[in-house]
């Protein structure tokens, strides 16, 4: 019989909004550049197609944590996104299925340190450590796709300490979330757990220690953190 030489961190589980269901997450994927206004205010062509990145399961915490200020940065930046959270697994998905495979939605915070993500882009090096950080994605409860369907406009703001930073609605989208969906299951094939994170629009911005974020949508709550 053989033993495990090591044991890691059991997975986290995260809220939904009935209280009788938790969700764990098995990958967190993200697309780049999915609103116009937020490719052309990075200096890029909003013509481009979305790309995708990764952050560990690891690194996502729940809505209304008091969290460290992260270590190697002096220029953290927030990013209001909606989130979906993959329910029926597949590869090579088509676009007039791939609803019928997300579980559910809910509202999101990519946090980003944009000192680090700008010199690996100078550098032309990975942008993991910019983004893959410990407590670099926000969430908030996840709401069924079976309750609420599957939103395709609402206005979507992120705040700090009141002010408000981002505003834009979901159908801004460059890409649709079946469209992601889709293009996603083309590169990897997508498991039950997996969330991605559908992009950000303009107006991200920086959040220092002290500071509270607050990123809502409409129709599904928000995702709240706190630097310590």
């Amino acid at each position: 019989m053989t033993r495990l030489a090591v044991i890691p961190p059991a997975p986290r589980r995260f809220a939904t909004t009935d209280p009788t269901l938790e969700v764990e997450l098995h990958r967190i994927f993200c697309v780049g550049r999915n609103y116009a206004a937020h490719a052309r205010e990075m200096g890029n062509d909003d013509r481009e197609p979305p790309f995708f990145f990764t952050k560990p399961a690891s690194a996502a915490v729940a809505s209304g944590a008091t969290l460290s200020y992260p270590p190697a940065t002096s220029n953290l930046h927030h990013e209001a996104e909606l989130v979906l959270l993959i329910g029926i697994g597949g590869a090579d998905i088509a676009i007039d299925t791939a609803l019928e495979h997300v579980w559910g939605y809910g509202v999101g915070n990519d946090l980003t340190r944009r000192d680090l993500q700008a010199e690996a882009k100078e550098m032309r090096r990975p942008w993991d450590m910019a983004k893959g950080f410990d407590a670099s994605a926000v969430l908030g409860p996840l709401h069924p796709a079976s309750e609420i369907g599957h939103p395709s406009k609402g206005r979507i703001t992120a705040q700090v300490n009141g002010e408000l930073r981002q505003e834009a609605d979901l159908s801004d989208m460059i890409w649709s979330v079946a469209e992601i969906v889709s293009h996603l299951s083309r590169l990897v094939s997508l498991c039950p757990g997996d969330l991605i994170m559908t992009g950000t629009p303009e107006g991200v911005g920086s959040v220092a220690p002290g500071q509270d974020c607050v990123v809502a949508i409409e129709g599904l709550g928000e995702a709240r953190f706190r630097y310590a």
